[in-house]
């Protein structure tokens, strides 16, 4: 295992004069932030009705049973299928909260609480550092999409979205339709259209007319933090109060009295927010504080599977299983190393990665195994987590980047 230094984050935590700090706390309380203007027209198209009908019912796929494998919640100690084969230190108080891989490129782009980074995965060395001087809209990023055009997404805290190709940045603020300045996820629709993820709702942009359509009514909840696009082309959004699903025509959504989230097994004391933060609350940066708490129906992560199974993480009730018919709910007891799962990635071999408040997980449908610092993760908090397709897993953390890779040595024992 190597650890290296990508110092440019780490410079630029440092560099960040008392004027940029004022330029945050101004963006927090809601102005309008000092960046140049996008171009972009708002649609007052009238969103479609919520159903009152069922939605569809693909075919159930049997559940996997929810067992401890090669290593349970705790990290306990067994045969072992990955190995951390490299460390690259970020700064420390920078927070890696957004990964992606760009296929185009071959490089990895890391959005922290102090700007982007673009890293080779050739020689895994930073080819570029962006931040607001270059035209990023803020320097905390906590979602990066790279969609099929090679265009990179940022949404930002308090910045709204700032989209980069070919050294050009535009950015997309309420004034231009964007639901809010708070953005966490983004996901891409076959037709090309970009769903984004915000504290007041999502927006739809269509790249063909350059416009976005606000839906807030239609979710189960407005603060929207994960998005997934499944194979039918359906859309699923994450939210502080469930699940929501749109098909096209129709909206459904899904909470914890439909079985989203295991049961309070620990007794953890009930949160009415996330523990992450709201503007008035808490700071996105950093865990509240508090100590651990319980929503099931905050779900911070989602992923559709290959399979078509959904994953939502969830803030005290671990990561659930849909199927189309019933969720599955899997915990700390099953497996899982931690209950609050803030990120969720599928391996090229199918397994799912769990980023979770007590480190990352791997589950392949019947085995665990799960990895925290003593195995050598730069953090016990893992927010971020994408897989390349060479089968590494990379994992952000407070402080830096792990790199996971499959250990041959242990498949021949």
């Amino acid at each position: 295992m190597s650890t290296r230094q990508w110092i440019a984050v780490a410079a630029l935590a440092a560099a960040l004069t008392a004027c940029d700090r004022a330029d945050e706390a101004r963006d927090r309380a809601g102005a309008r932030p000092d960046v140049p203007q996008a171009a972009v027209t708002p649609a007052p198209a009238a969103p479609p009705q919520a159903p009152e009908a069922a939605p569809p019912q693909p075919p159930p796929a049997p559940a996997p049973k929810a067992q401890a494998g090669a290593a349970g919640g705790d990290g306990a100690e067994a045969r072992r299928r990955y190995r951390v084969a490299d460390r690259f230190e970020v700064g420390p108080g920078v927070y890696v909260r957004a990964l992606a891989y760009d296929p185009g490129a071959d490089a990895l782009w890391v959005g922290t609480s102090a700007g982007v980074l673009e890293v080779g995965l050739d020689d895994y060395r930073v080819r570029n550092t962006f931040t607001r001087k270059d035209g990023l809209a803020n320097e905390y990023v906590f979602a990066i999409a790279v969609d099929r055009d090679g265009n990179k997404w940022f949404g930002t805290n308090a910045g709204g979205v700032s989209r980069y190709r070919d050294g050009q940045w535009k950015v997309f603020f309420p004034m231009h339709g964007l639901a809010d300045y708070w953005v966490y996820s983004f996901a891409q629709q076959r037709s090309g259209d970009i769903w984004i993820g915000t504290w007041a709702g999502v927006n739809r942009y269509d790249p063909r007319t350059g416009r976005l359509t606000t839906y807030v009514k239609e979710l189960v909840n407005e603060w929207v933090y994960g998005i997934a696009v499944d194979s039918k082309d359906r859309v699923w959004f994450g939210t502080e109060g469930g699940v929501s699903m749109y098909d096209g025509r129709a909206w459904y959504e899904w909470t914890h009295d439909d079985g989203l989230g295991a049961p309070n097994e620990a007794g953890l004391p009930p949160s009415t927010n996330t523990g992450l933060g709201t503007r008035q609350r808490h700071n996105l940066g950093v865990l509240s504080g508090t100590g651990p708490t319980y929503n099931p129906n905050y779900v911070f992560s989602i992923i559709a599977a290959r399979d078509d199974t959904i994953w939502a993480g969830t803030w005290g009730g671990g990561v659930s299983r849909f199927d189309g018919r019933r969720w599955t709910n899997y915990t700390r007891k099953d497996g899982l190393a931690g209950n609050i799962v803030y990120a969720v990635a599928q391996a090229p071999d199918g397994a799912l990665w769990f980023g979770t408040d007590a480190g990352l997980s791997r589950f392949d449908g019947r085995d665990w195994e799960s990895f925290n610092p003593h195995h050598g993760l730069t953090g016990r908090d893992v927010y971020a987590v994408v897989a390349t397709p060479d089968g590494s897993i990379w994992a952000g953390t407070r402080g830096g980047v792990t790199r996971l890779v499959r250990d041959e040595a242990s498949e021949g024992r």
